[in-house]
């Protein structure tokens, strides 16, 4: 399946090619107040439709993902990182289109206490 994601204005939009099987709900000091639900792809999976130039990116604690905003609107539709040295990114499910947040199989992770 191929989901279109985007920011609220539009000038991040982006496709992610996969199967949504799990998504986290973190509670970290960053995913708590942003309320995001991440699904993890590889990062060949996300296809960036606008440029690159136009992502705020924003690091923290470990610096392990790179989260990218928009720097018009503030919506935060993904993240960059890596997983057992693969490329990954930590798409906002939130911010596809079509997707049943209801239906989705949400794994609730203590980032607060790494």
């Amino acid at each position: 399946m191929i989901y279109q994601g985007s920011c609220h204005c539009g000038k991040i939009a982006f496709d992610v090619e996969g199967e949504i099987g799990q998504v986290i709900d973190c509670n970290c000091s960053m995913c708590q107040r942003r309320g995001g639900l991440l699904w993890f792809v590889p990062r060949d999976k996300l296809h960036l439709h606008t440029p690159e130039a136009d992502l705020g990116t924003y690091s923290f604690n470990k610096h392990r993902l790179k989260h990218h905003y928009c720097r018009n609107c503030g919506i935060a539709p993904f993240s960059d990182g890596e997983k057992a040295g693969q490329p990954m990114a930590a798409v906002n499910v939130r911010c596809l289109e079509g997707v049943d947040i209801a239906g989705l199989n949400i794994h609730h992770f203590d980032g607060r206490s790494l």
